[in-house]
């Protein structure tokens, strides 16, 4: 297992689950060449990478008339170009050692319906569920699939920050579910990617949202059932 935050704190706890086999590398992956960095470190310790995950992320919650340039490239920056970043050379990693990898993008349901507030957040997330499907087309050749995840609103550090109790009830209302998800619900479906199983699987994002995606007028009905 090989782990990579710019946090440091966040990279310490959450190795601690992975004991001492676990690999932590500290890295900024909006820059190009600490990526390079990062998968270097990866083949000095002999660890080869066959399954990246592109979980990091950042947000902004703010309306788009009041969103301003920096703020917008710091999201899109995270969000999409850095997973460019690391598929890129996670890719040719595999490539070059004849591996049949994975790669998983965590992507959002934000990136495809228009949510207020998500014009930066939202933008990359669809560039990157875009990018999946090109990546998809381009590497099936190599035997190396490309899927990603997109996550309704999760129960994490980042949506306690950003999501406002007023988000929060607008989501209950939306979800069928009714309820905002867990994160090992979401991580259920990337180590399911990640799988023997999920071998003929590529270029697909599944909505790991409690129904939102799939949601149109929700009322109150009567019905029997048989």
């Amino acid at each position: 297992m090989i782990l990579c935050d710019i946090d440091k704190a966040a990279l310490r706890k959450g190795a601690q689950g992975f004991g001492d086999d676990a690999l932590t590398i500290t890295c900024d992956i909006r820059d190009a060449n600490a990526v390079s960095a990062m998968f270097d470190c990866c083949e000095r310790e002999d660890r080869a990478v066959d399954i990246l995950v592109n979980n990091a992320g950042t947000s902004v919650v703010k309306p788009f008339l009041d969103l301003t340039a920096e703020e917008w490239q710091r999201v899109v920056d995270v969000n999409l170009t850095g997973a460019f970043h690391c598929a890129q050379r996670a890719a040719r990693t595999m490539i070059a050692r004849g591996m049949r990898g994975r790669i998983i993008n965590i992507t959002s349901i934000s990136g495809q319906r228009g949510g207020t507030g998500r014009a930066a957040y939202g933008a990359s997330k669809g560039g990157l569920e875009t990018l999946t499907k090109v990546m998809a087309v381009e590497l099936a050749a190599y035997g190396i699939t490309v899927n990603a995840v997109a996550p309704g609103p999760v129960m994490t550090e980042l949506a306690a920050v950003t999501h406002s109790g007023e988000t929060t009830e607008a989501y209950s209302r939306l979800i069928p579910m009714g309820r905002y998800g867990e994160p090992n619900e979401i991580a259920s479906a990337v180590v399911w990617l990640a799988s023997q199983q999920a071998s003929y699987v590529t270029g697909h994002t599944i909505n790991a949202d409690g129904g939102f995606g799939a949601a149109g007028l929700m009322v109150g009905i009567k019905g029997s059932a048989s």
